[in-house]
């Protein structure tokens, strides 16, 4: 609108995100005039080395976050990453009535109800669209279009390097080392992957996301975390001998007292991430290479699947210029973008209390009357078994179990008894089965 005063934007970082979000800005500046109502101007860009970015105009650039953030911006964007110093720009920012866009999903798995209670205070916006699955549009569906509606499960493919190690491990054969070694040279993998491969990276986004999903809050300390480095060739294999792929999946879950076998128990919410053994026919099967997608389930609205590009600069700068519009919109008629809702407060359910299944696959003598054995330890634990497979061969053999569902707890310590048995002479893989009924 012509005379309408200019939204002014701090930028805290300039890496490959906010690289492209300054090229966002510049190259689409008149249609975010026109989509906000007012036009976006970039006041500032906080970098710790100025001379690193020649890409950006050199008048923007400062070292003095506090300096950038204490002006007189409306809306401060945060694409460092990490929990300090960001933690403390942004809630200096929200203090001061500044709306915040941030990728920052580590510093919302840990501090989100701080960050939220300080925009509260102020009337202040916070929006964090990319920091799970870059460029899908998921956190906005379940914050504000699925706000009518119960959602009993998320189940997401939420990281990319690993869903690129495991794709490749499926159509090639090849080990866990090889397909590493080859996604660090393609570039899917960092020198040091040990954020994405021993899963924290989508611990944090599983807290994010059962937070929005179940009105609770929920910290990446509660999420039960477990990586891909012990995933075998053998284990890829056999998940293909039963028409299943493996994937690393980030699962939020509802969870009332009969299905965690605690009589009495009330509602509660399973959230983990871990390797599990999907049927080829879920839609989550055929998400290959380093795509992300995210599974949900809702009472009214049924089954919906959200596709996309999970990460990369301009993926994620898309979902920061989402978050950005809708801010500035919200600072041009005065208005406030949805607040936190964690009214249900939900109590986050131990991972020996979830209710899973068990792929277990074990070595044992072949004479008579060894799955009588086996199978009576699974009786003991009122464990029920679903699919039972036997490959003999000279001397030894190779038993396969898939099990109904059962509590965690109950199920560990049945491949404990049975790794003690006699006739067992290793317990080759477990690995969780999910996708099933």
């Amino acid at each position: 609108m012509p005379g309408q005063k200019p939204i002014k934007v701090a930028l805290l970082g300039c890496g490959t995100v906010g690289t492209e979000v300054v090229r966002l800005l510049t190259d689409q500046a008149p249609d975010l005039t026109a989509r906000v109502g007012a036009p976006v101007e970039l006041a500032g860009i906080a970098v710790r080395k100025p001379n690193k970015h020649r890409q950006v105009p050199a008048e923007l650039l400062t070292t003095d976050v506090d300096a950038l953030v204490e002006s007189d911006v409306d809306v401060v964007v945060e694409v460092v990453g990490g929990i300090e110093p960001a933690r403390t720009w942004l809630l200096k920012a929200l203090r001061a009535g500044k709306s915040v866009v941030t990728a920052n999903k580590a510093l919302l798995a840990d501090h989100s109800g701080e960050l939220f209670e300080a925009a509260d205070a102020s009337g202040a916006d916070l929006y964090f669209e990319a920091a799970v699955a870059g460029a899908i549009p998921l956190l906005r569906p379940l914050r504000e279009s699925l706000a009518g509606d119960r959602i009993t499960r998320v189940t997401g493919i939420v990281n990319g390097t690993t869903n690129f190690i495991l794709s490749g491990m499926d159509s090639t054969g090849a080990s866990y080392a090889e397909t590493l070694e080859e996604a660090t040279r393609l570039g899917y993998a960092e020198a040091d992957p040990t954020a994405d491969v021993d899963g924290f990276d989508a611990a944090s986004k599983a807290a994010i996301l059962a937070s929005l999903a179940f009105h609770s809050r929920v910290t990446a300390a509660e999420v039960h975390r477990e990586g891909i480095a012990s995933v075998s060739a053998a284990d890829i294999a056999a998940a293909k001998g039963l028409g299943r792929v493996v994937k690393l999946l980030a699962i939020c879950e509802r969870v009332d007292g009969s299905e965690s076998g605690e009589p009495g128990a009330g509602e509660s919410i399973s959230v983990r991430v871990h390797p599990a053994m999907i049927p080829r026919t879920h839609p989550l099967a055929g998400v290959s290479g380093a795509f992300n997608a995210v599974f949900v389930e809702a009472d009214a609205a049924g089954e919906m699947m959200f596709y996309g590009k999970g990460a990369g600069g301009a993926p994620t700068a898309s979902a920061v210029l989402g978050d950005l519009v809708a801010v500035a919109r919200n600072r041009v008629v005065s208005g406030r973008g949805p607040r936190e809702s964690a009214y249900a407060a939900l109590p986050v359910r131990p991972m020996g209390q979830a209710p899973t299944r068990y792929h277990i696959s074990l070595d044992v003598a072949d004479r008579p009357g060894v799955l009588s054995q086996v199978a009576a330890v699974f009786a003991e634990h009122d464990v029920s078994i679903a699919v039972v497979r036997q490959e003999g061969r000279v001397d030894d053999a190779g038993l396969v179990i898939v099990t109904h569902a059962a509590t965690d707890a109950a199920l560990r310590s049945t491949v404990d008894k049975i790794g003690g048995l006699p006739v067992v002479r290793e317990v080759v893989s477990v690995m969780r089965v999910e996708g099933e009924e």
